[in-house]
């Protein structure tokens, strides 16, 4: 038996369905072909537990020996606080990708909690016995782990939040036939003198709003900063922590910025990779190959991984052809692309992304330098 195998003459496999309001939690016995089901209250683990406790004592009143507990549950919005509550009580536990659970293909299928549940119970025997292929499990983060991304989450969505209100302000303005935005510097001054694209002082309940945007804009904006400063803190605050070593070492390469930098070693360069494949499907943009009879092409990237390390990959190849114009791999891409435009550069600016990832991680791993790349000699400001 392989040792990737687990027997299941004498374990418990149970698969929980979480939602807001309750739970459905399955369990198959050893032995016994038909599921039992449970439904508890959304949070309530002292019933959850509870009925883990009677599972095992029926099972033990029957063969005699001590059952052991396997349970898989589906990731989601309630993170993993559950999963290390399962492990903290001797439980083990996977958590599931939903998107790499197999499905009948048919264009019409019945969606239940009920058969979710049991389809999770059958794909869990299916991974106990060895079959890696019938889903994919998330590796849980540390609580030291999530918590690290909060900070470049935060000043991510506090970005998007500022963008929405200026463009909010925008289009206010525009629909008066104004198209300069006032300063925030001097936003009486200007509001004040500005006109309507027919010679009209802004309307009061207008020139109000936009008094309720510019507040929350600039409170915004004091927020980003806050956050900044929080992560370049704790960026400096312990240079013998290896993540902290990583983002100082990305820094030094020019075009490399202290969020980038974050969001590359919070997100990915904090795992272990035992290849370069590995690294490139974590993140998402190894192209999907398609192969029938005559036919071998590749199709488009998977975008099976992580979306915020991915966007910051794209963002940053465009950069790296800005500020790294001498290195091997921005002249990799003016080589292929030339004067090209429009799809085939976007087709090309993924492979060069996909390249860049692979020597940035070679870098942050082993020191290695991207060819040609130009380091800085010095600590870059925080930006």
């Amino acid at each position: 038996m392989s040792s990737n195998t687990i027997d299941l003459e004498n374990v418990i496999t149970i698969a929980i369905e979480l939602s807001r309001s309750e739970w459905l939690v399955a369990s198959r016995l050893p032995g016994v072909e038909k599921p039992r089901f449970l439904k508890i209250d959304a949070g309530d683990t002292a019933a959850l537990l509870s009925h883990f406790s009677s599972l095992q004592a029926r099972v033990f009143s029957r063969s005699g020996a001590a059952p052991a507990v396997c349970c898989c549950f589906e990731a989601g919005r309630d993170g993993f606080w559950l999963h290390r509550l399962l492990t903290a009580h001797g439980i083990t536990n996977h958590v599931l990708e939903p998107t790499s659970i197999l499905v009948n293909r048919r264009a019409r299928r019945a969606k239940t909690d009920r058969l979710d549940a049991e389809g999770m119970l059958r794909v869990l025997a299916a991974y106990l016995q060895g079959d890696r292929q019938v889903c994919s499990t998330v590796r849980v983060p540390t609580p030291d782990e999530e918590d690290a991304k909060r900070i470049h989450r935060e000043r991510e969505h506090l970005v998007q939040e500022r963008l929405r209100i200026e463009n909010r302000i925008q289009a206010l303005l525009f629909t008066q036939g104004i198209h300069k935005r006032p300063s925030l510097r001097t936003w009486e001054r200007d509001l004040a003198a500005v006109r309507t694209g027919d010679g009209r002082e802004l309307a009061h309940h207008l020139r109000a709003e936009l008094d309720r945007l510019r507040r929350r804009l600039v409170i915004t904006l004091e927020l980003i900063r806050e956050v900044e400063a929080e992560r370049d803190e704790v960026a400096n605050a312990n240079p013998k922590d290896q993540a902290c070593g990583k983002i100082a070492s990305l820094c030094l390469i020019r075009g490399v910025g202290a969020n980038f930098a974050a969001v590359l070693t919070r997100e990915v360069f904090y795992r272990s990779f035992d290849n370069r494949r590995q690294l490139a499907s974590y993140v998402g943009i190894t192209p999907m190959p398609y192969q029938s009879g005559g036919m071998d092409r590749d199709r488009r990237i998977s975008r099976a991984g992580n979306p915020r390390a991915r966007t910051t990959m794209i963002q940053l190849a465009w950069l790296w052809l800005r500020y790294q114009p001498g290195s091997d791999l921005a002249k990799w891409f003016r080589d292929r692309v030339g004067t090209l435009t429009g799809r085939t550069r976007r087709i090309a600016i993924v492979a060069m992304a996909r390249k860049l990832l692979i020597a940035l991680w070679r870098y942050a791993e082993d020191g290695v330098v991207p060819a040609g790349a130009d380091i800085r000699t010095e600590e870059p400001a925080a930006a």
